[in-house]
């Protein structure tokens, strides 16, 4: 038997509030549902607002997923726009609405009330000057339209953006797109933090290839009318347009006001969506649910904010279903994500190697594998790198980076990884998956599939490892090693040998180890390498059967130039750090 409210009220109409409402529609025809949005549209592509900027979405009708007529036709749901929730009433169960065009106030009765207000910019605190004309966000159309608009008018040719994550990175790209001249401050190591860096740097560089200057571990201080200034340098860049994209907080001032619990990041919600009054639902940007990783590791903060348009519509669908009586449940997520910069993309999936680090009592370790898209022998292919994390004790995987060309199939490799996540696969599992294969689409051994071999080797204790990282920087498993205490052993070829190799190696290609095993001290450690690991394996097999102390440096030589390493395995440059 239906259980459906009599009137239902969402605030907010864009990923969370109308997939709420278009699916309450098709559970119930007869129950009058009212959206709210305080802004001129509904179910926009906010996603794709920066690739507005320079054109490669030639329209900004282009980014009207639906509109109130459409959705009033199609699901007979009451959509007011530009019309914004001022407050909550729980104990008499209405709310007080402000139509933001004429000022008229009213108050609306709700037997369910369903909050989706979203996330709002940050700007962060102390920078002089960060209300001016020239600094915008760029979270909605509205923003998109008077960016282009500055742009046009005050003939802009430099900008400045504040942040390095997904609206920076892709704000800059198309600015750059538009041939301004741009920058980029990130007041930490490297852009996207809940990444490695060394999963980063090829992006970084890809910036750098294209014209984009990068500074991090800046801070800007006082924005002025045609420059930023920086902390702790001092350093003035040019300025003429400034992007906040520094981050977002959930939107928690109603709901607070009306005694609603919250955490340290976002509204608190249950497994089915509802707040702390049970008749007041929330979903999308403004909730913090659980992180299945951090639930599994038993970690305090284990329920966060997590401000993506997936789990805000998945959201959005579920809480309708318990609203109409379904005993669905919410899982949680793990925070997958993927993003393009210029021709290389990043994408990430579960917990990184540096947050693993963060945690205390975390038993873990991670590979790095460099495997093709697809057949060698197949026109176009070209190397991913593939990072996973995993549980020594079980082998339980924990996260997964995966960095590569544009079109490689980052995003493909990323999404396998986060069903395995999901499904509280191991490493081992990795090794069993079946996954489709032709030699245009893939190989034999997919990515995945090699991922889980070499992890699968070092869970079983086939091979002992040791990371670039391990050189630079004291991690949670031990103090910062030295170089100095190890035999380098290159098992290259001697051209590959010659054209880059780590300070103080010695060349004995893995066709000749066998015989010239007496050049390699037995008093000393040796780290076997090659490219990109697995000759470097087969080097570690080599002498550790013939009694060797031996470990294999994860990912090969390609690691370290690619990971942001020099050739004595310190960083490129003072900005690669954990943070």
């Amino acid at each position: 038997m239906s259980t459906t409210p009599k009137r239902i009220i969402i605030a907010g109409g864009v990923a969370g509030g109308m997939s709420c409402a278009t699916r309450l529609r098709r559970l119930s025809e007869h129950t009058p549902i009212t959206v709210l949005e305080r802004g001129p549209y509904i179910s926009y592509a906010n996603c794709g607002i920066p690739y507005a900027l320079s054109g490669v979405i030639p329209t900004d009708d282009a980014l009207h997923v639906q509109t109130p007529e459409k959705i009033a036709s199609w699901f007979n749901v009451d959509v007011k726009i530009n019309t914004e929730l001022v407050s909550i009433d729980r104990q008499n169960k209405t709310v007080l609405v402000n139509d933001r065009i004429s000022g008229q106030k009213d108050i609306m009765p709700y037997d369910k009330l369903v909050l989706a207000l979203g996330a709002e910019p940050i700007t962060p605190k102390g920078i002089e000057g960060g209300d001016g004309n020239q600094v915008f966000h760029l979270t909605t159309l509205g923003d998109l339209d008077s960016i282009k608009e500055h742009i046009k008018t005050h003939s802009v040719k430099t900008v400045a953006v504040i942040g390095g994550a997904f609206i920076g990175l892709e704000a800059a790209e198309n600015l750059r797109l538009l041939g301004l001249e741009v920058t980029i401050i990130e007041r930490l190591s490297h852009i996207f933090p809940p990444a490695d860096a060394d999963m980063v740097y090829p992006l970084e560089k890809e910036l750098n290839a294209h014209g984009v200057n990068l500074i991090t571990n800046a801070t800007v201080t006082k924005i002025l009318p045609q420059e930023v200034e920086l902390a702790p340098s001092g350093q003035q860049i040019p300025a003429e347009l400034v992007i906040m994209a520094a981050g977002v907080r959930a939107r928690l001032s109603i709901p607070q006001a009306a005694g609603l619990k919250t955490g340290k990041t976002g509204l608190t919600v249950n497994e089915h969506m509802q707040t702390s009054d049970p008749n007041i639902y929330a979903v999308g940007d403004m909730v913090e649910t659980p992180n299945l990783l951090l639930l599994g590791l038993d970690h305090p903060d284990k329920n966060k904010m997590l401000a993506l348009a997936g789990p805000a519509n998945r959201q959005g669908r579920l809480a309708a279903d318990h609203i109409c009586g379904k005993e669905t449940k919410y899982r949680g997520n793990i925070g997958t994500w993927v993003c393009k910069v210029f021709g290389k993309a990043v994408g990430m999936t579960g917990l990184s190697a540096h947050q693993l680090d963060e945690i205390s009592g975390s038993n873990h370790d991670w590979v790095t594998v460099h495997p093709v898209n697809h057949a060698g022998y197949y026109p176009g292919s070209c190397r991913l790198t593939v990072k996973i994390h995993f549980d020594l004790k079980n082998g339980k995987l924990l996260g997964g980076q995966v960095t590569g060309p544009e079109n490689a199939g980052v995003d493909k490799q990323t999404d396998v990884l986060a069903v395995a996540l999901t499904a509280g696969m191991t490493v081992e599992d990795l090794e069993h998956l079946e996954l489709a294969y032709a030699p245009p689409f893939g190989s034999a051994k997919d990515a995945v599939n090699m991922a889980g071999f070499v992890a699968g080797n070092v869970l079983r204790g086939d091979v002992e490892i040791v990371h670039a990282a391990d050189f630079a920087f004291e991690t949670s498993k031990g103090r910062r090693k030295s170089l100095e205490d190890y035999f380098l052993l290159d098992v290259r070829s001697p051209k590959e040998f010659a054209s880059g190799h780590i300070d103080g190696a010695v060349n004995i290609p893995l066709g000749d180890l066998r015989k010239r095993l007496d050049e390699v001290p037995k008093d000393k450690p040796i780290i076997s390498y090659c490219q990109v690991g697995y000759r470097g394996y087969l080097g570690y097999r080599i002498l550790k059967q013939d009694g060797y102390n031996a470990v294999n440096l994860d990912g090969g030589y390609r690691a370290v130039f690619e990971g942001g390493f020099d050739d004595g395995l310190k960083p490129v440059v003072k900005r690669w750090a954990p943070n």
